[in-house]
């Protein structure tokens, strides 16, 4: 039924929804519209499936890169790729996906606690945290963590707690309510994302509206590096390493209140941009424009 439609709007990932589409499109006659969150690179592919099953992945992702479409991305790193991939399209960055209240209230003092929140996956690297936590303590007297959500890698969180002696000082309570995460968020020194791949890095902006710095990692493959201004709504910490996330957090704990009014007023500043709702202005006009043409 293609032929009754100005446009398909698909993600592009899995990719064979995308190509099936793309094998229709002539007869059809609609345009095509993709979101890609994320381009792998081919070492990553590589890493992620071995080197055969590597391989396919990549070439299956460039034959859909090959694909006439209006690309939408949700970083400038993905849009980055998308070009040197050779997309077949205009690539337009949406950077908007948070959905949450655009009224920050004015910061309130922090208790001594980091705060992860996200899948227990390895990409996301929450286990570690742990070690970083109990290098932190050595400079910050008493203080302390919480690692929300679950996951595969959760039996290790623990092990690395019970192995750096923190039972006392981490709890590692699984998934929560979002009410009970976002009195955690606001009370938090900061939000610690150590992941090594993030296609947008949405917690990082909750955070930054209940007034809470965030800790990142630099990365080939993290966009949430992009959410974060340094000295203004966080720091992005050279690796995960413990040593570089504890100074990422000392940092914060040494930045005080000042940082936490800085993040208000970078939300303040970014949150409309940064909505759902400004995203879906720009997809709508795409629509039209497909429409039009």
């Amino acid at each position: 039924h293609g032929s009754r439609y100005d446009v398909v709007h698909t993600a592009s990932f899995p990719y064979f929804s995308l190509l099936a589409a793309a094998a229709l499109r002539p007869v059809r006659g609609f345009r095509l519209v993709v979101d890609w969150h994320e381009v792998w690179s081919r070492d990553y592919w590589r890493e992620y499936l071995g080197p055969l099953r590597g391989r396919l992945g990549n070439a299956v992702q460039k034959a859909c890169l090959r694909v006439p479409q209006r690309a939408f991305c949700f970083s400038h790193l993905h849009a980055r790729r998308l070009r040197e991939g050779g997309v077949r399209g205009e690539v337009s960055v949406l950077e908007g996906e948070y959905t949450g209240p655009l009224e920050v209230p004015d910061p309130v003092e922090a208790d001594e606690v980091v705060v992860f929140a996200g899948r227990h996956i390895p990409e996301k690297r929450a286990p570690a945290l742990v070690p970083a936590l109990a290098e932190a303590r050595k400079r910050i007297a008493g203080l302390r963590g919480a690692v929300y959500g679950d996951g595969p890698d959760r039996p290790e969180v623990l092990r690395a707690r019970e192995r750096h002696g923190l039972e006392d000082a981490l709890e590692v309570p699984g998934f929560v309510e979002a009410q009970e995460l976002e009195r955690a968020l606001r009370s938090a020194l900061c939000m610690v994302l150590p992941s090594r791949r993030e296609g947008y890095g949405m917690v990082v902006i909750e955070a930054a509206a209940q007034g809470t710095p965030s800790v990142v990692v630099a990365g080939a493959d993290n966009a949430a590096e992009e959410l974060v201004s340094e000295g203004e709504n966080g720091f992005v910490a050279d690796s995960a390493a413990p040593a570089d996330l504890a100074d990422a957090i000392v940092r914060v704990h040494a930045a005080g209140l000042p940082l936490r009014r800085a993040t208000v007023d970078w939300f303040r500043r970014n949150g409309r941009r940064l909505s759902l709702e400004a995203s879906l202005e720009a997809v709508l006009g795409a629509y039209a424009d497909s429409a039009r043409r």
